[in-house]
């Protein structure tokens, strides 16, 4: 069964609306104590230990990183549990959770930049896309690795914010013909900065949990150090 994860350390105000009004998330602060924005939009299982992680080793690199947890508290064991609670979040929730999300960040004492960066996986990926769609300057970096699920955006003309996607030439969920037309769909209705990796990998070869057996260590490091060197790069 789903259980309650006890990552989440911080809350934050949400738009208005009638589901809740306040979000909740973990957030790593640098060594330094304070550096630019980023944000980690979790997969379809929750804010697991690996978001965690991920979120603590972008903390390491110099920026402040909060993984709002747009489940509620709530993590999936398997993919029957995932594939539920990923029906039950609205895509246009998630996008209010990380509108409230980006805010928190941009008034915070520790946050050095004007702008956040995004950086999210699988249903995650999908809603860095939709993030950069719907927060225009705010956003200045996005970093989608296999965006797919329900927030995925239609259209892509509010996006300002460059983007670096890293996608699997063997992703069964999401075809290489799929992410090369979404690649050409952003580049085309943007007219952003854009750039896509491929790798001969399957979905989630970034998941050292390795949930779905997937997991590759040499293609995820290389990716790994393209996204950190894009958001130092972009996020300012």
């Amino acid at each position: 069964m789903a259980e309650k994860t006890p990552h989440q350390n911080i809350t934050f105000p949400l738009p208005q609306a009638e589901v809740t009004d306040t979000g909740h998330g973990y957030l790593a602060t640098p060594p330094s104590g304070s550096g630019p924005a980023v944000i980690v939009i979790q997969e379809w299982w929750g804010l697991t230990d690996h978001i965690k992680e991920v979120t603590d080793r972008l903390a390491a690199q110099g920026f402040v990183a909060l993984a709002p947890d747009l489940y509620g508290g709530w993590v999936a064991h398997d993919g029957e549990e995932a594939r539920e609670m990923k029906s039950k979040l609205p895509a246009e929730e998630g996008a209010r959770q990380l509108a409230g999300a980006t805010d928190f960040l941009l008034a915070h004492d520790d946050v050095t930049s004007r702008t956040v960066g995004a950086i999210g996986f699988c249903m995650g990926g999908g809603f860095v896309l939709a993030l950069a769609a719907q927060q225009g300057d705010k956003v200045s970096a996005a970093v989608p690795f296999y965006g797919v699920g329900q927030a995925v955006p239609e259209t892509y003309s509010g996006v300002t914010a460059s983007i670096q996607g890293h996608y699997a030439t063997q992703d069964a969920m999401y075809p290489e013909a799929d992410a090369r037309r979404q690649e050409a769909q952003i580049r085309e209705e943007s007219g952003a900065e854009v750039e896509f990796f491929y790798y001969e990998a399957g979905h989630a070869f970034h998941n050292d949990e390795n949930r779905i057996g997937t997991y590759d260590q040499e293609k995820a490091e290389l990716a790994w150090g393209r996204s950190v060197d894009f958001l130092r790069k972009k996020v300012a």
